[in-house]
């Protein structure tokens, strides 16, 4: 399954790029995660792995993400594998004025006993990934950073 969208963030490029690239940064803009834990150490960079546990998913739940391309402040390349999922995808950014435009391009596929709900991902991924992403422009032009 493919999924596309974009969100214009009044924000400089640099600082979503920022929240974004930080995994970390996730469950405060996207109440489907409850934590995120940095698993590498130092910077923020190519070769970054971070840890997820969506709400509600148990431990089987918890969702890797490695950032395969780290191009501040334009594009990340990143890969997220779990036991039900795998997507792989880049987040583009581009200033616009004083904010940015945001845009994101994931292929994901469901795997394991869990395949049998692509139609069901197939219509409800593309909304979900729109309020996380609608999320995060409210979480930075919030200021609460």
């Amino acid at each position: 399954m493919h999924i596309r969208g974009e969100v214009a963030i009044d924000a400089p490029v640099e600082e979503v790029f920022d929240v974004v690239a930080d995994e970390r940064n996730e469950p405060k803009y996207n109440p489907r995660i409850a934590h995120a834990e940095q698993l590498t150490g130092g910077s923020i960079g190519k070769g970054s792995r971070f840890a997820a546990q969506p709400l509600g998913a148990g431990a089987k739940g918890v969702m890797t993400v490695e950032v395969l391309e780290y191009d501040r402040p334009h594009q990340l390349h990143n890969v997220i594998r779990s036991s039900y999922m795998q997507v792989d995808g880049m987040l583009h950014f581009s200033a616009q004025g004083d904010g940015t435009l945001m845009w994101w391009d994931w292929d994901m596929r469901l795997t394991g006993p869990s395949k049998f709900l692509t139609p069901v991902l197939a219509l409800i991924g593309p909304r979900w990934e729109c309020r996380n992403w609608e999320g995060l422009k409210r979480y930075i032009e919030s200021g609460r950073r």
